[in-house]
Parts: structure tokens; C-alpha cells; sequence
């Protein structure tokens, strides 16, 4: 609590998990220093660190995921998806798969990520005027692929058993003659539609045209089958974006990149889950830095799940664990607690802890545009005498100082 002020009450509690790594550090420091002083936190709180999710067999979580369905609001921190080498260095029963992926395929939906933009950091594609919000389908593909690694001769298919005894089906996938690997991924309808409902409702309540992009002239069944089902979806839609004033637009994925780099940008793009985890990462590399991207999971269900699009770190926590000093950037944590919050509050009717996320926002925001920033920001900020480098935990203060200030008044 800061002088004169009492904490704000919370009704529900956010299902809050925390992760690994440099962003676990500054998850801690976000939570204590910009989040506990102002606020009465309630959280259900889950550790998913690597080693906790293999003592548990992965079970935790699937605990995270059915809570977020529980209370409809959770905030996660950015975790380790291990190799073989993290397998190694955590002395690991196997190599399981990414908790987001887990989480995603538990609560559908939708994944929403938009730039953070600040003055005094333009976009490196100069026609980009507007943010590029991407819709990433948070389901199947390749992070609920089964693979194997093949050894020997033999014949690869992709076998179907209907469910009753219907007669199966096989599909020759390939002939090896020696080693190679084989993955089978899959989507459903059920979810494809969801995707594509939640991408018209979101640009039709932002007021932004819509592009999707596969394709389907090489993948003629799975990507024309996301085809197909935008397809229908639109036709539902058509009067509604007309009388908006917007648009939708499909192009092959390859075209559309190329158009997006000459674009004002200021549409949501539409991809599937792999092309949306990957361009998602240019968009925000190319809006000043990975760190600067907020993410969203919409389920159709209404739970949501609001996280850091980043990666967690690795490099800056090793020099960390030396005791060296870190300047790491802390802005897609900070929009994930104030995402989960604001949401809280809009769902619950608590008007003053909606507030506090647009002021902590704000304070974000006001701090780098004063030019106080991490090291990735000042690489790529405009020139400016008043621009320092500081540290990851004087990063943090300077945003605590700056909302103090604001809540004070």
C-alpha cells in the first residue's frame, strides 16, 4: 500500500502461473514492486517451472489450464519448452511438450498479439503507420504433432479407423529407403470455425480489416479446409464488416508477407498456429523488440489467458545466475499482469482495478518515452540526450516511480 492509499479489492482471483528463467526473475520483481503495492492480489497460483512440471509428469499443467477454466482469468509467465540439450541441463524424464501448446489445446481459441508501440521507437518498416495485430489459431499443427524418427526401411502411411468399425483407410505418406522422420498433425472443424468466428468478431469490434493467409494451393485439403470454413464464416459476416466500413481479405501466406512489409499495417492477420507463433515474433522484432508484443488467448468458452510472447530468456539468466548485471526488458510481463487485470475487473464490475491497468500502462508506456529503457530499446530508440541504458530492476523501479506518481496524484 502506498501512502493514503488503500490497496484495491479484488473479487475473483486471477489463476496466476509463473514460469522459468530471466522472465521468472522479473516476474517476481513485476508482481512485488508494480502489481502487490496497489493492489489486494487474490491469485491461485501454479509453478511451472520445468522441474516442477516433470516431477508432476507434466500433470500441473493440465492443473493450470482446467483452473484458468475454473476462474476464467489466468496470467502466465513465459516457460522453457525443452530439447534434448534442456533435458540435459535439468536432468529431465523426457522432453515434453510446450505448456503453451498444452494450455492452448485445453481452452481453443484464439491467440491475439499487437505491437506495444512507443514514440520514440518507430517500426523498422517505415510505411507501417498503424500496429499489425496478429489472430493466431491456438490449436494443433505441429504443437500436438505425433513423430517419429525413423531407422530403417520400410513404408510410411497415414492411417484413419472410423469409430464404430468402419472400414480403415490408408494413405501412403512416403517409402524410405533409410533414416528419416515422419510427423502427423491435425485440426477440426469445431475449432477452425471458432478461430475464424473470434477473428471476424475481433476485427469487426476494432474496426480493422481482416486478412487471412494459408496455402492452399500446396496444402489443397488441411489449408484449404481453413480456407473453406473462413470462407463460410465471412458470408455470416458480410453485412456486418460492410456497414463498418472494413474488409476482408484472403491471399496465399507468401503474398501476404509481401504485402504486410508495404502495408500502413492497422489490420488483423489471421494465421494458423505455426505461422502465427513465427510472424508474431517479426512483427514485434520489427516494432523495436520481442518484448514489445502483448498476447492474448481468447477461448470461445470465455476464459482468457494473457501471457508474454517472448521466450524466457536464456542468455540474460545465465549472466544473472553469474551475478553480472542484466538490462532485460520487462514490458510483455508487465501488459500481461495488466491485461489479466483489467479483464478481472471488466468481468467482475471492479471499475478502480480496470483503471489501475491503463495507469500502469500508462507508466509503462511514459517511462521508456522519457528515455529511460533497456538495452534493446535504446539500440532502436530515436536519438536523444536524455536516453540511458539501466538495469532489468532499475527498468522496473523507474515504471514503479512514474505509476506512484500517477496514483498520487
Amino acid at each position: 500500500m502506498i501512502s493514503g492509499c488503500p490497496r484495491i479489492a479484488m473479487k475473483t482471483p486471477l489463476v496466476e502461473l509463473d514460469g522459468d528463467e530471466m522472465t521468472r526473475v522479473m516476474w517476481e520483481m513485476v508482481r512485488n514492486k508494480l502489481v502487490l503495492p496497489f493492489v489486494d492480489l487474490k491469485v491461485e497460483y501454479y509453478d511451472l517451472h520445468i522441474k516442477h512440471r516433470d516431477d508432476t509428469n507434466d500433470r500441473l499443467t493440465l492443473d493450470a489450464a482446467r483452473a484458468i477454466m475454473k476462474y476464467g482469468v489466468g496470467v502466465k509467465c513465459a516457460t522453457i519448452t525443452p530439447n534434448a540439450d534442456r533435458v540435459r541441463e535439468y536432468d529431465l524424464k523426457k522432453m515434453w511438450k510446450s505448456p503453451n501448446g498444452t494450455i492452448r489445446a485445453l481452452l481453443d481459441g484464439t491467440v491475439f498479439r499487437k505491437p506495444i508501440l512507443v514514440k520514440n521507437i518507430r517500426p523498422f518498416v517505415s510505411s507501417w503507420k498503424k500496429p499489425i495485430v496478429i489472430g493466431r489459431h491456438a490449436y494443433g499443427d505441429v504443437y500436438s504433432a505425433t513423430e517419429t524418427r525413423v531407422t530403417q526401411p520400410g513404408k510410411a502411411e497415414l492411417v484413419f479407423t472410423p469409430a464404430g468399425g468402419g472400414k480403415e483407410a490408408r494413405f501412403p505418406i512416403h517409402d524410405f529407403t533409410g533414416p528419416g522422420i515422419v510427423q502427423g498433425i491435425h485440426n477440426t472443424d469445431g475449432s477452425i470455425e471458432s478461430f475464424a468466428e473470434a477473428c471476424f468478431a475481433f476485427a469487426h469490434a476494432e474496426k480493422m480489416d481482416l486478412w487471412f493467409s494459408t496455402k492452399d494451393t500446396i496444402s489443397k485439403i488441411y489449408d484449404g479446409r481453413f480456407r473453406e470454413i473462413f470462407d463460410g464464416v465471412h458470408e455470416r459476416w458480410r453485412e456486418r464488416f460492410v456497414s463498418r466500413g472494413i474488409e476482408y481479405f484472403f491471399t496465399l501466406i507468401d503474398d501476404a508477407v509481401a504485402r504486410i512489409v508495404r502495408s500502413e499495417g492497422g489490420m488483423l492477420w489471421a494465421l494458423k498456429n505455426y505461422d502465427g507463433d513465427v510472424l508474431s515474433d517479426m512483427i514485434a522484432a520489427a516494432c523495436g523488440s520481442l518484448a514489445m508484443m502483448t498476447s492474448v488467448l481468447v477461448s470461445p468458452r470465455g476464459y482468457f489467458e494473457y501471457e508474454a510472447a517472448h521466450g524466457t530468456v536464456q542468455k540474460h539468466y545465465y549472466r544473472h545466475l553469474k551475478g553480472e548485471e542484466t538490462s532485460t526488458n520487462s514490458m510483455a510481463l508487465i501488459f500481461a499482469w495488466t491485461g489479466g487485470l483489467r479483464k478481472r475487473g471488466e468481468l467482475d464490475g471492479t471499475e478502480a482495478l480496470a483503471a489501475f491497468a491503463g495507469k500502469l500502462e500508462e507508466a509503462a508506456l511514459e517511462t521508456v518515452e522519457k528515455g529511460v529503457m533497456t538495452g534493446d530499446l535504446l539500440a532502436v530508440a530515436e536519438t536523444d540526450p536524455n536516453n540511458r541504458n539501466v538495469s532489468t530492476e532499475a527498468f522496473i523501479d523507474a515504471i514503479a516511480d512514474c505509476l506512484r506518481n500517477k496514483i498520487e496524484g
